[in-house]
């Protein structure tokens, strides 16, 4: 049996290829420009036929062992087959068709982020690279992102951002601290009112005193960190009287010191007492009570013979 290549050259598997070819419409070639075509299939038809020699260059740029040149035209032809695209596309849209254009896919650097590529024309899209032609020499250097100064801020910018909140004033808002501040808060007050009534009583206890001519002393308390507190003025009084009565008692031991001899006579020790001891119960008595309750009085003891 003959071969294939033989029935191939054969008198009459010619003469049927060539009778083949005869019934075969003649090779219809793309227009030239868009606005020539009439018709939304043909329109279509050349869309799709544009798309596959897309692909067919977009899978072959992706070799990186081409070669720069080899590289550069074939970028240069898929950016070429781009806007004869956008022209169909454009086409398409004038004859009736969908929109294609809205869902056009976006280009994307080196690390698949999508970038713009604004065109200076300002007619559709920019110059774009694929594949390999993103990592020539000077196509790098377009899609690396410059490095980012830090400005520093003015004093009007810190100054803009501080609030209430930075200073603590609203850490009170979200009901924590109230929750966490209550127990203390309690005992705090607690403490407060005790120590009221502590000197309501010590209070009252030395106007009496005061009233019936005693000198108003109170013992301190249990509590050794709280210290005795007077009535306003009681206590005053009655740190002058301990003043006094140390610089008497430095007064007589400066006269064990020394001799004195005195040409006029002297009221004694406790005469002295007596006499500041008046002295300190008139004023106490000039300082809390009334006018009238004093002449009352002095009518009482010039009625009652009575010096003191």
């Amino acid at each position: 049996m003959a071969r294939n290549e033989e029935k191939a050259q054969s008198m009459l598997n010619r003469w049927v290829d060539m009778k083949n070819e005869e019934r075969r419409k003649p090779k219809e070639r793309r227009p030239y420009l868009a606005s020539e075509c009439r018709d939304l299939a043909d329109a279509h038809k050349w869309r799709s036929e544009i798309l596959r020699e897309i692909g067919v260059k977009v899978t072959e740029i992706q070799n990186e062992g081409l070669g720069e040149h080899r590289l550069r035209d074939l970028n240069d032809e898929i950016n070429k087959l781009l806007r004869e695209r956008v022209h169909w596309e454009r086409r398409i849209v004038e004859l009736g068709g969908p929109n294609y254009t809205k869902h056009a896919a976006k280009m994307t650097d080196l690390e698949g982020n999508i970038i713009d590529v604004p065109n200076p024309s300002g007619r559709g899209p920019g110059y774009r690279y694929f594949g390999a032609a993103k990592k020539l020499p000077g196509v790098r250097e377009l899609f690396e992102k410059p490095p980012e100064v830090k400005k520093r801020r003015t004093r009007y910018e810190i100054y803009k951002r501080i609030d209430a909140s930075y200073y603590g004033y609203r850490d009170d808002e979200d009901g924590i601290l109230e929750k966490l501040e209550a127990p203390a808060q309690d005992d705090m007050r607690r403490r407060a009112v005790e120590e009221l009534e502590r000197i309501k009583a010590i209070r009252s206890e030395a106007m009496k005193m005061v009233k019936s001519g005693e000198v108003a002393s109170v013992e301190p308390t249990a509590a050794p960190a709280v210290e005795v507190v007077l009535f306003e003025g009681v206590e005053d009084v009655v740190e002058e009287e301990r003043r006094l009565e140390m610089e008497l008692e430095e007064l007589e031991r400066s006269k064990v010191q020394q001799e004195f001899v005195a040409h006029v006579p002297l009221p004694d020790d406790k005469e002295i007492e007596r006499m500041v001891v008046e002295k300190k119960k008139k004023e106490l008595l000039t300082k809390y009570m009334s006018e009238e309750l004093m002449e009352e009085e002095q009518e009482a003891k010039e009625m009652l013979n009575v010096n003191r």
